[in-house]
C-alpha cells in the first residue's frame, strides 16, 4: 500500500483518539499531535517529489497504488500524486494545523467540534490522493457534508440560514457532478475509474464531450465560486467559526479549482476547447464582480469572503486561458490564496474575539491596542494586493502573462479586464487597514482588550512565514506545479 494512505489513515486515528479522549486537554493533545503529523507528512512528501524530479524520474504520478473497490464499476482504491497534488497537500496539512491553534479556546462541545473539523480535513486528504473518479467525488462528499453542522452549531450571525444554503447549493453541485462522471465512464467505454486511464484513451465522442462537460465544470465550479453560483460563499464564510473558515476557504474551495483542471478540462478536452469562451465571461464577471463586491462590504468577514470570490474566480480564469504559465499560476494562485485567506479569517477572529465586532464602523485604533493582530492584519492585506515579496505577487503576475500570451482579441480583451481587479483591490483593502488599525481609540472598552495569545501567535506566525517564503523563494514551487501542468494541457490542446 502507498505511503500516501497515511493521509487519511492518521485523520481516521485522530478521530479514534478523540472520540477516547476524556477531557480538553487530551483533545487538545490529540490535534496538536495529528495535525503535526500530517504537516511532516507533507513535508517529506514535498522534498520527496522535488528530489525525484531532480534525479530525472519523469513519471506523470509518484507513489501511485491501486486495489479493486467494487468490481461491477470497476471502482478502485487508486491513489498517486503529482505536483498539483503535492502542493494542495501541503496546502491542506499546513491549515489544519494552523487552525488547530485557531481553535485552542473555542467553547462549548470542543471535542465534539474537532471531531466534524477533522472528518472534513480527512474529505480534503482524501480527494487530492486519489486517481479514481468515483473515490475522489466519495471523499469529496466526506469534506462537503461535515459543513453543514461546523456553521450551523459554532457559527455566528444567521448561521441555520448560512448552513442551509451552503449545503443546499453545494449538494447540488454535487447532482451535476455524479451526472457528469457517471457519463464519463459509459460513454468512454472504458473498463475503469482512474482518471490517467480514461485520458489516455482520448476515445469520447466530441457530442457527448459537450453534453457532460458543462456538468462537471459546473458541479466544481460552485464550490470554486463561479459566478452566479457562487452565492453561498460570502453567508457561509461570515457565519462559520475561524479555523473553519480558514479550512473553507483556504482549502476546501480549492477541490473547485482541482476538480475543473483535473477531471472537466483532462478529461473532456474537445469540448473545454469549444465551450470555454462562455466560462471565461462568466469567470471575468466573478474577478471584477467580486472585488467591487468587497468594496462596499462593512463586514471584515464579507470583505474577505468577496475578495475570495475574486480570487478563486482568477484561478477558474486562468485554468481556461490554458497556457502552461497561466495554469502554473492559477495552481501558484490557489496555494497563496489558500495561504493569505487562512491568514485573513484567522486575524479577523481573533480582533472578533475581543471586540465582538466585525463592523468596520466602529472599529478603530486596534494598531495601539494589540500591534501584533494589527501588524499581522497589514501583512496579510499587503500580501492579498499582491505586494511583491508576497505570494500574491508571483502567482497574479504568472496568470495576467500567462493569459496575454494567447493573441486572439477576446483573450486579451478578458485579461485587461481582469486586470482592473488589482485596482480594485488595492482600495479595499488599504481602505480598512487605515480604518480599523489606525487614528484614535474611540471607544473606551477597546482600551482593556490585550493582544494575541501565545496559541494565536503560532497560528498566526506560521502563516506569515508561508506567505512570505512562497513570495521570496517562489521556484521550487512554479517548477513542481509547471512539471506537472505540462501532460494535462498536452492532453487539453
Amino acid at each position: 500500500m502507498s505511503i500516501l494512505s497515511l493521509f487519511v489513515v492518521i485523520p481516521a486515528l485522530m478521530l479514534l483518539g478523540l472520540w477516547l479522549a476524556k477531557n480538553l486537554n487530551q483533545v487538545r493533545g490529540v490535534m496538536v499531535v495529528g495535525a503535526s503529523c500530517l504537516l511532516a507528512l507533507s513535508v517529506w512528501l514535498t522534498i520527496y517529489f522535488v528530489q525525484q524530479r531532480a534525479a530525472g524520474n519523469t513519471d506523470v504520478m509518484l507513489l501511485t497504488y491501486s486495489a479493486p473497490w467494487f468490481k461491477p464499476l470497476n471502482i478502485a482504491y487508486s491513489v498517486g500524486v503529482d505536483g498539483i497534488s503535492v502542493v494542495m497537500l501541503l496546502l491542506s496539512s499546513i491549515i489544519v494545523f494552523t487552525g488547530t491553534f485557531a481553535s485552542w479556546q473555542l467553547k462549548p462541545l470542543t471535542k465534539e467540534y474537532f471531531l466534524w473539523f477533522t472528518l472534513l480535513s480527512t474529505g480534503v486528504y482524501g480527494f487530492f490522493i486519489c486517481t479514481d473518479m468515483f473515490t475522489m467525488f466519495m471523499f469529496y462528499e466526506v469534506a462537503l457534508i461535515p459543513m453543514y453542522l461546523l456553521i450551523g452549531v459554532w457559527g455566528s450571525g444567521n448561521k441555520e440560514y448560512a448552513a442551509m444554503k451552503l449545503t443546499l447549493m453545494l449538494m447540488g453541485g454535487s447532482a451535476l457532478l455524479i451526472i457528469g462522471i457517471l457519463g464519463i465512464y459509459y460513454f468512454s467505454g472504458a473498463t475503469t475509474m482512474n482518471v490517467n486511464e480514461i485520458a489516455a484513451m482520448h476515445n469520447i465522442p466530441v457530442a457527448t464531450q459537450k453534453v457532460f462537460f458543462p456538468f462537471i465544470f459546473i458541479g466544481f465550479g460552485v464550490l470554486g465560486a463561479l459566478f452566479p453560483f457562487h452565492t453561498w460563499s460570502p453567508d457561509g464564510h461570515a457565519s462559520a467559526p475561524t479555523a473553519v473558515s480558514m479550512l473553507h476557504a483556504g482549502v476546501l474551495m480549492k477541490l473547485g479549482g482541482y476538480g475543473c483542471f483535473r477531471v472537466a478540462m483532462y478529461l473532456l478536452p474537445d469540448a473545454a476547447n469549444e465551450l470555454a469562451w462562455i466560462f471565461l465571461i462568466l469567470t471575468t464577471i466573478s474577478v471584477v464582480y467580486g472585488a467591487f463586491s468587497a468594496c462596499v462590504q462593512t463586514d471584515l468577514k464579507y470583505i474577505n469572503a468577496y475578495s475570495s470570490v475574486s480570487h478563486c474566480g482568477l484561478v477558474l480564469f486562468a485554468l481556461l486561458m490554458m497556457t502552461r504559465t497561466s495554469c502554473t499560476g492559477a495552481i501558484l494562485q490557489m496555494l497563496s490564496h489558500g495561504l493569505m485567506t487562512a491568514l485573513f479569517f484567522a486575524l479577523i477572529g481573533m480582533i472578533y474575539g475581543r471586540t465582538h465586532t466585525r463592523d468596520i464602523r466602529y472599529l478603530d485604533g486596534l494598531m495601539k491596542i494589540m500591534p501584533f493582530l494589527a501588524v499581522g492584519y497589514v501583512i496579510a492585506g499587503l500580501a492579498n494586493l499582491g505586494l511583491p515579496g508576497f505570494s500574491g505577487f508571483i502567482a497574479e503576475m504568472s496568470i495576467f502573462v500567462g493569459s496575454f500570451e494567447n493573441p486572439d482579441t477576446f483573450h486579451r480583451v478578458a485579461t485587461i479586464i481582469a486586470c482592473t481587479s488589482i485596482v480594485v483591490t488595492a482600495v479595499y483593502i488599504l481602505r480598512v487597514v487605515g480604518k480599523i488599525l489606525y487614528g484614535e481609540v474611540k471607544n473606551p472598552h477597546y482600551l482593556e482588550l490585550t493582544d494575541a495569545t501565545w496559541d494565536e501567535r503560532v497560528a498566526v506566525i506560521c502563516l506569515i512565514a508561508c506567505v512570505a517564503g512562497l513570495g521570496l523563494f517562489p521556484l521550487w514551487a512554479s517548477n513542481v506545479i509547471s512539471d506537472a501542468v505540462g501532460p494535462i494541457l498536452a492532453n487539453i490542446i
